[in-house]
């Protein structure tokens, strides 16, 4: 079983900077330069496609130890910097750390990257 998932539009795709509509200042570089790098890494890539995939686009941290095969303060290095970068949330409950997607950034990324 595949499951797929589409992000809706931006809702204001004109209020963003675009990667073709016009240069990037300084600032804007290094802001999605970090979203990119914490995105570039195989396991934290497949943390979040984890994440999208979990019923109601929530996961437990202790559901994503055994899919990528890492010990849990591997795990949690890689989570914290998902979350760092604002490509995940996190919310304390009890003793578990539950992660969510953060859609306002998934959406800023997709706009990012459309064309002008």
């Amino acid at each position: 079983m595949t499951l797929e998932q589409t992000l809706p539009a931006p809702a204001s795709a004109a209020c963003c900077t675009t990667l073709t509509g016009e240069p990037l200042d300084e600032h804007r570089a290094r802001e999605f330069a970090r979203i990119f790098k914490a995105l570039a890494d195989p396991t934290r890539l497949r943390l979040v496609s984890l994440v999208a995939a979990h019923e109601g686009n929530e996961a437990c941290a202790c559901d994503l130890i055994d899919p990528v095969g890492l010990g849990q303060p591997t795990v949690s290095h890689h989570l914290k910097i998902l979350v760092d970068a604002g490509v995940l949330r996190r919310e304390k409950r009890g003793i578990w750390s539950y992660y969510s997607l953060a859609a306002e950034t998934l959406e800023r990324i997709a706009a990012f990257l459309s064309p002008a």
